[in-house]
């Protein structure tokens, strides 16, 4: 066959810098002996030596037959620390090679699991025409479950969500039978109450983690948090004024079913209304003042906090805080007329009429003049906002 082909000696955690103190890439037959040499010196029990060992006995038998064009034989070498950094290395290392050996296909020499992650490098940079695994010392299978092992103890030591489950849990449970272990010892007569209060304990543990993690509670609880604070922090003027002004409702409210008795007597009322409905039309005229102040709370904090935002609805706040001492008149003239405290004959109903139709009118014009206004202003919804004219 008309081609170049490079048999390559990989020795991915880099044994030979590492023990022998050799500088790869090693390219040739003779350099890569003497590095072979160099490493068995050091550790006589290590494999990579016989690998490499392999690939000039490879070397030495394809050109003898004269089956390729070219042959020739190197050594690449990764890092101590296996992983990202091993494999940056070997690649940087195979390009020195290819330059000095432009060839056009190689035959990977390993020992191992290892050493043959780092195939799809090669794969892109030339094809893969056959591949030698060298067996010293330890049958194949075992290199390989070895690798795996290995592999999967990193994976739950890197990883600590892995490691809670497969460490975490059963240290928990051996440190709570350790602990009851030695309270029995100290009171032989509790052993069977420790034990099961640790039983308990563990089982209790063990469920709620497994339940959490089937149905995410605490990521449910966490994301409620987080909502609940992302909306205070957006609108925290808001939020403080709501408090206040229902605050100020909850208040006026106890005031007068505490003090009703004593707020009938100040008025012009003969007494208490024995009729249920009249009683609480009563409340509801006593409870009015307090009832609209707080009402009036709410409304401000909400056009405070959309003037800072700029939002567009700050039209129809403004519009409802002016409505409201029109509704305080109108529930007043409505509940006093209902309890006979006013009547229509009488100037000043008609004057608290005229007084909420006033308010009406000055709203409606305000909230009209406003909203043309604040036409360019953003329109914010609740929980979102989106751009609009």
């Amino acid at each position: 066959m008309k081609i170049k082909v490079l048999i390559l000696a990989i020795d991915r955690d880099d044994d030979f810098g590492y023990k022998a103190g050799v500088e790869a890439p090693i390219i040739g037959r003779d350099a890569c002996i003497d590095a072979a040499m160099k490493l068995s010196l050091a550790d006589p029990e290590d494999s990579d030596a016989n690998v490499l060992y392999a690939a000039v006995k490879l070397y030495d038998e394809l050109r003898e037959k004269g089956e390729f064009d070219d042959v020739e034989v190197a050594l690449i070498t990764g890092h101590h620390d296996v992983g990202v950094k091993s494999d940056l290395e070997l690649n940087k290392q195979l390009e020195e090679v290819l330059k000095s050996f432009p060839a056009d296909g190689v035959i990977p020499v390993t020992d191992g699991a290892e050493d043959e992650q780092i195939f799809p490098i090669i794969t892109s940079k030339l094809p893969i025409v056959s591949t030698r695994r060298v067996v010293v010392k330890q049958s194949e299978s075992i290199e390989t479950t070895y690798y795996i092992i290995y592999r999967y103890f990193k994976e739950i030591l890197s990883d600590p969500e892995v490691a809670k489950v497969v460490l975490g849990l059963p240290g928990l449970i051996l440190l709570l039978y350790g602990i009851a272990r030695l309270i029995s010892l100290k009171y032989p007569e509790s052993i069977n109450i420790v034990s099961s209060t640790v039983a308990g304990t563990i089982l209790f543990l063990v469920g709620g983690y497994f339940f959490n993690k089937g149905f995410n509670i605490i990521r449910h609880i966490q994301d409620g948090f987080l909502r609940l604070k992302e909306s205070i922090s957006k609108g925290l003027v808001n939020f403080m004024a709501t408090v206040t002004g229902l605050f100020v409702i909850t208040a006026g409210a106890i005031y007068v079913y505490f003090n009703f008795a004593y707020l009938i007597r100040g008025s012009t009322l003969p007494g208490i209304p024995t009729d249920p409905l009249l009683a609480f039309i009563a409340y509801i005229y006593f409870f009015n003042t307090m009832l609209n102040i707080g009402l009036a709370i709410i409304v401000l904090g909400k056009i405070m906090q959309a003037y800072m935002k700029r939002d567009y609805h700050i039209w129809y706040y403004i519009t409802a805080l002016i409505l409201i001492p029109g509704m305080w008149v109108t529930i007043d003239l409505t509940t006093s007329y209902v309890i006979n405290l006013t009547s229509p004959v009488l100037i000043e109903f008609y004057g608290k009429v005229l007084m909420a139709v006033a308010d009406i009118v000055v709203a409606a014009l305000a909230g009209m003049y406003l909203k043309e206004k604040v036409r360019g202003w953003r329109k914010v919804e609740v929980g979102k906002s989106t751009s609009g004219t």
